[in-house]
């Protein structure tokens, strides 16, 4: 691409009374470009024009878009250094700035919490959001591309296996999509989605407002690209997704355009800030993961991430789920992760997000999708679609992808030369007893691991639950230390007083050769291209210790073996350590919002003891190369001790809310009218109250000492012949929170109440009861949207006029 320098219009000026403008920066150039400095002071010696990339000099220019003004001013042989020049820059590529992106997720956030059907959400965010866009479609109007806005409302339901399975309606909720494509049209699309609506009680700012923000940047850069684009891009900006995915399937199923999508990347958060992830792709379609390993300047990936999450043990689902099983298209779904303590509440403000972060995803996502909008795989991607990845990244500086069967053949590789050379080891006398030594360390693990869970038993039963939540390092203490010296004492009495004999070091390190590869041929048999974590873990140390079999031979475990076997496992451990921490930085949060049903001791001593037992592994044989281990397990025995008394004194609380690091403690609370009926109609019971549901396994234990009258004198029970245990559920989320308080109160007066009438009942074939109901309750103005979710255990049904989550949520506005 060239770059057109117009000259209009050369003179001379008086330096003192026209100074000349501050020098720029000048980034590394690649393609020419010709982007000038103005020396500031002026050098004795006559200077150039500085080379730039065609990016670097719109950097320089603030970010301008089409025919921006430049005032240059350099300095020539046998030109006065007074002489300046006017430059007209004709075409050229936008580029994100992240001042623009935070600027417009500090305008989205500011109208505050944007629950679906609000005012804010449904009318000052919507307008905000067209009006940017606008914008763009008049600044692009002149270059290649044509920029096409839709406001739809659509109306629908669907049945979803999420939260135990539920049935969702939902009646004119908003998107706003904006179709981006050359001026001669496109037949394929890429989709981006993101979600501007938020929970009730929260701004939203990375959930999902940041990732709207960024899509107005990228939309505004990919409109300003001087290229033609091959392919059409559809922003997709959804605003009912906390409503459980509602506007993606909108789109999906009933706009005219997603007929032509062809894949999507699908932007979301589960934290606030930090890297965003690729914690999902597919299904199938190899080509995406290619493409982001491609494109991506900073990859964050791991398909570990992507199998963890789609085996249903996290909590929490995206619209990625709906664009695969109702639009049956592939995609990548990203998140950030980090500081998950504050998802979904008040303190998700944009003033905690570092703009490091935004334009971090916003370069990540800008490269991506012009990277794919500019490929030929993407106007038939059925071609591309068979085979899975295996993918991970390395410290975030590159990723490594590699096909499904390309991994089967390699992890099958590396198990043969494995048990080979165990067998080759294992025929020579005087070797030792491998199965015996691999009995002694699979019990030592089970011994490790039942004595850790009798800690977190003990640490329940004394009311300290969740001490670690707002300090971390205190479950590293606690559980770590008593897990590593229950490790090390177990080898240390097996060494002295069942072998009695040196040199078994050797011997356990094969123990841990084997029981990786064991793990790497069963994970492999399975099909989870997870299977390179052991594989990396087995090929590793295996060739480290090839290579040092004579230096340990000849002089043991010597200060040089250590090092450079240390060495050897630097690779393989750095990213076992990094999926370690991405793994308690996503659930460390999640057990403060788990429910009351689910015990964080034994979630949090497993996870520390396991992390444990995979890190040891390798280093079990030094146990038996040691003289003595009596120190350190004196050090450790110490450590545990001290977390001990300082969590048994209550000197550890859970939660917190310091303005810099927050640690909330998330209660429902529902100022709610119940109402129920008998099969014939009649009122069985009538009464009104505050609901109160605790989402963490401390219940109101916390609360009580603070607030009195809020103890377990008013806990209730389950009424399991009742929809919804007899509660008005906004989510089916019953079997995470059965613990439920309720307090007596004044009757709930809406200003709009809720009519909600049987019209008729109708009794099947197959033995249950058919209803239809009326609500009479149609909120135009605000857009009020009506969410139902029925479940009837008979026919029992009730109305609840909800203060939602005590938020202040407008859920009931005047006509």
């Amino acid at each position: 691409m060239s770059l057109l320098v117009d000259v209009q219009s050369i003179f001379k000026q008086n330096k003192a009374s026209s100074p000349l403008p501050p020098p720029h920066p000048v980034p590394s150039p690649s393609l020419p470009c010709f982007c000038a400095l103005t020396p500031q002071p002026p050098p004795p010696n006559p200077c150039r024009l500085l080379a730039g990339t065609l990016e670097d000099c719109f950097v320089m220019l603030g970010g301008g878009g089409w025919h921006s003004l430049f005032l240059l001013a350099f300095v020539e042989p046998g030109l006065s250094t007074e002489t300046v020049f006017f430059f007209t820059v004709c075409s050229g590529d936008r580029q994100l700035t992240d001042s623009e992106e935070m600027r417009h997720l500090e305008q989205i956030t500011s109208v505050g919490p944007r629950p679906v059907g609000s005012q804010e959400n449904e009318v000052l965010t919507v307008g905000y959001l067209l009006e940017q866009i606008e914008n763009i479609r008049v600044e692009t109007a002149a270059g290649p591309h044509q920029l096409t806005v839709d406001v739809q409302h659509p109306t629908g339901t669907f049945s979803i296996d999420f939260l135990g399975g539920f049935t969702s309606f939902y009646d004119r909720v908003t998107n706003i999509v904006v179709r981006l494509e050359p001026k001669s049209g496109a037949q394929h699309l890429m989709l981006a989605n993101c979600h501007f609506d938020t929970v009730a009680n929260s701004p939203g700012a990375s959930d999902d407002a940041v990732s709207c923000a960024v899509m107005l940047e990228v939309l505004h850069s990919l409109a300003n690209q001087s290229t033609p684009l091959r392919h059409g891009v559809v922003f997709l900006f959804n605003g009912a997704e906390e409503n459980i995915l509602q506007a993606s399937h909108g789109f999906i199923t009933q706009h005219p355009w997603a007929k032509q999508v062809r894949a999507f990347i699908n932007l979301e958060a589960a934290g606030v800030g930090g890297k965003e992830v690729v914690f999902q792709t597919g299904p199938e379609n190899p080509w995406l993961v290619q493409a982001y390993v491609h494109a991506a300047k900073h990859p964050f990936a791991s398909v570990v991430g992507q199998e963890v999450f789609q085996s249903g043990i996290i909590p929490s689902d995206t619209d990625f789920r709906i664009y695969r099983d109702f639009g049956n298209i592939p995609g990548i779904d990203l998140a950030f992760i980090e500081n998950g303590f504050i998802y979904h509440t008040k303190y998700d403000t944009a003033d905690r997000i570092l703009t490091d972060s935004i334009q971090r995803a916003g370069d990540n996502i800008l490269a991506v999708l012009r990277y794919l909008v500019m490929s030929d795989k993407l106007a038939d991607s059925s071609e591309y679609r068979h085979g899975n990845m295996v993918f991970f990244d390395l410290l975030g500086v590159v990723v490594v992808a590699y096909p499904s069967r390309v991994g089967t053949i390699l992890n099958y590789i590396v198990a043969t030369a494995t048990f080979l050379y165990l067998a080759k080891k294992a025929s020579r006398p005087g070797n030792g007893d491998l199965a015996c030594a691999t009995g002694v360390a699979v019990l030592s693990w089970f011994v490790t691991l039942l004595s850790v869970l009798i800690v977190a038993l003990l640490v329940t039963l004394l009311g300290r639950s969740m001490f670690w939540y707002n300090h971390f390092y205190a479950s590293i203490c606690l559980y770590g230390a008593a897990a590593t010296g229950k490790m090390i004492l177990i080898h240390t009495l097996a060494k002295n007083l069942y072998y009695g004999v040196s040199g078994l070091g050797d011997l356990y390190f094969d123990v841990s050769l084997l029981l990786w590869c064991c793990g790497l041929v069963w994970l492999t048999h399975q099909g989870l291209c997870s299977a390179y974590v052991p594989m990396l873990m087995v090929a590793f140390p295996l060739a480290t210790r090839l290579l040092l079999a004579k230096e340990f031979k000849h002089r043991g475990a010597s200060v040089k073996y250590s090092v450079l076997y240390m060495l050897g496992l630097t690779l393989p451990y750095v990213h076992f350590m990094f999926l370690i921490w991405v793994v308690f930085e996503i659930f460390t949060p999640i057990m403060g919002r788990s429910g009351t049903e689910i015990p964080p001791e034994v979630v949090m001593a497993s996870l520390v003891t396991l992390a444990t037992i995979f890190l040891s592994s390798f280093f079990l044989h030094f146990i038996y190369l040691a003289r003595s281990t009596k120190w350190i397990l004196a050090g450790l025995g110490s450590v545990f001790i001290i977390t001990f008394l300082l969590m048994s004194c209550g000197l550890l609380f859970p939660f917190s809310g310091s303005p810099d690091s927050p640690r909330p403690k998330r209660v429902f609370l529902q100022h709610t009218t119940r109402t129920f009926h008998n099969l014939q109609g009649e009122v069985e019971s009538q009464d009104s109250g505050l609901w109160m549901n605790s989402f963490d396994y401390t219940g109101i234990q916390h609360i009580t000492p603070h607030i009195p009258e809020i103890n377990d004198s008013i806990r209730t029970s389950c009424r399991e012949d009742r929809p919804f245990c007899g509660y008005p559920w906004f989510l089916p989320l019953k079997f995470l929170s059965k613990k439920n308080w309720y307090i007596p109160a004044p009757e709930v007066s809406p200003s709009s109440p809720v009519e909600f009438s049987l019209l008729s009942r109708e009794e099947t074939s197959w033995g249950t009861v058919k209803m239809v109901f009326s609500n009479s309750y149609i909120c135009v103005q605000c857009l009020q949207i009506l969410h139902i979710q029925v479940l009837f255990y008979q026919a029992i049904y009730y109305y609840s006029a909800l203060d939602f989550w005590a938020s202040g949520a407008k859920q009931f506005c005047n006509h």
